[in-house]
């Protein structure tokens, strides 16, 4: 720890004593690459669906870009687990970042100039979504290899923090990603933005060099399928990981109106390219002001109540959203570009309320399931994990794009955000152990380096 000093003498005391995970490098350059791989997966995710509804102009292509991600995501997820087990983590994600930059020259060349001389919007599209449906693959494999690699950079007491500043490099490459890329396609194009993101995967991997191979904690050769199992059987024996995977999944299911984002920023709310930048950048600014003052707030008096008071008032958000159309579309100042009006103000604030509500319960979740599970299953664990939350973002993009095409956009995110109400009701009732929930179970008093 000879770098702590010098890296961090501008910071108060009081915020370091309570923010101990950050004085181990290794876990700093894990957040480096954890942000790098996130800002340009969201980079990318974001330009793509643009690109695809610019193609198309059709509601259900972007349900399509959701289900062609989740099928991986469940698919994949189920054989992960196992192998991130017993291999070696930095190895499996050096190889899931090659294959992410291989991935974004794919997709550079189906946005250029040329493409459509040689072949019809129609198979772009397709060929677009065979991309998405190879990117989803790559994150079964690199979701639970960074969850159980983080396990292994810091002591067990310290998972709490840790977890926190985990995942606000993670939504700080969700809001820089969007964001960025929505400024870049006005003013470069798809191929530039698109292009863009291969710098940002190589950071990351610079980033991942740096972190020294961990020690394999399970050696066992198990037969696949009985690893399978007792990852599974782990999960759905464990009623507090249930309870708050379940919570998350279905809340993320049905309030998965990022997925209208470009209809509401084209048809509804008339601010392009550069608007929808800053909306799908919202809930990710949101989220990185919530994921702040929870390092310095930590959620350790009814955590459980508080998820649920979180998912809650994140459906309420997403009612709100729905209807921003109707609050005025008429341009009250002009910013960067496009017309700010009030509903476009009122759909921003929502989606950046509801942003900082689900920083409650990533830092819930992702505690939990630090906590709580053994070294040994962490990538069984999350690879559930991944198969549960991963895939309800797709199915919750898929189960948007199909209610959208039927009752429309703005029916579609109402209804969304009263599906997650009636969620956390049920799992009021349905999980008393969310009532009680602690996050200081298992905890050991390993000292600091």
């Amino acid at each position: 720890m000879q770098d702590t000093k010098s890296v961090f003498l501008f910071l108060p005391a009081s915020f370091l004593s309570k923010n101990k995970a950050l004085r181990y490098p290794h876990f700093r350059k894990f957040m480096l690459m954890r942000f790098a791989i996130v800002m340009a997966i969201n980079m990318q995710a974001a330009v793509i669906s643009y690109y695809v509804y610019q193609l198309t102009h059709d509601k259900l292509a972007l349900g399509i870009i959701g289900l062609m991600e989740v099928i991986p995501a469940i698919g994949f997820s189920l054989f992960s687990g196992h192998f991130v087990d017993l291999k070696e983590k930095k190895g499996l994600l050096i190889r899931c970042f090659a294959g992410y930059l291989l991935l974004s020259v794919c997709f550079v060349l189906l946005a250029s100039d040329g493409i459509k001389d040689v072949m019809s919007v129609k198979a772009i599209v397709w060929l677009v979504y065979a991309g998405i449906f190879l990117g989803g693959a790559l994150r079964a494999f690199i979701s639970p290899s960074s969850f159980a690699l983080m396990g292994l950079l810091v002591p067990k007491n310290l998972y709490p923090n840790a977890t926190t500043w985990s995942s606000t490099s993670w939504q700080t490459g969700a809001v820089f990603g969007p964001l960025i890329g929505g400024f870049i396609l006005a003013f470069g194009g798809f191929v530039v933005s698109l292009a863009s993101v291969t710098i940002l995967e190589i950071i990351g991997l610079i980033a991942l060099l740096g972190i020294p191979k961990q020690p394999l904690l399970n050696k066992s050769k198990e037969p696949i399928l009985k690893s399978l199992s007792e990852g599974i059987r782990f999960v759905f024996s464990t009623q507090i990981i249930l309870a708050t995977l379940s919570l998350d999944m279905f809340a993320v299911l049905f309030g998965g109106a990022v997925a209208l984002l470009p209809v509401f920023s084209d048809d509804i709310l008339n601010v392009g390219e550069m608007g929808y930048g800053w909306l799908r950048a919202a809930p990710g600014i949101g989220s990185v002001v919530g994921l702040f003052i929870l390092s310095m707030i930590p959620l350790s008096k009814n955590p459980g109540m508080k998820l649920l008071y979180s998912i809650a008032g994140f459906g309420i958000t997403m009612i709100i959203f729905g209807y921003c159309g109707y609050f005025g579309t008429d341009s009250l100042v002009s910013i960067g570009g496009f017309g700010v009006s009030a509903g476009f103000m009122v759909g921003f604030l929502m989606l950046l309320l509801g942003g900082m509500l689900d920083a409650v319960s990533v830092v819930i979740r992702g505690t939990v399931l630090q906590v709580h599970t053994p070294d040994k299953m962490r990538g069984r664990v999350a690879a559930v994990n991944t198969m549960f939350i991963s895939s309800s973002n797709e199915l919750g993009a898929m189960e948007s794009g199909i209610t959208a095409k039927w009752m429309g956009a703005v029916p579609a995110v109402v209804f969304g955000g009263c599906m997650t109400l009636a969620v956390v009701v049920v799992t009021w009732l349905a999980a008393p152990a969310i009532r009680t929930l602690r996050l200081d179970k298992g905890h050991d008093s390993t000292e600091d380096d």
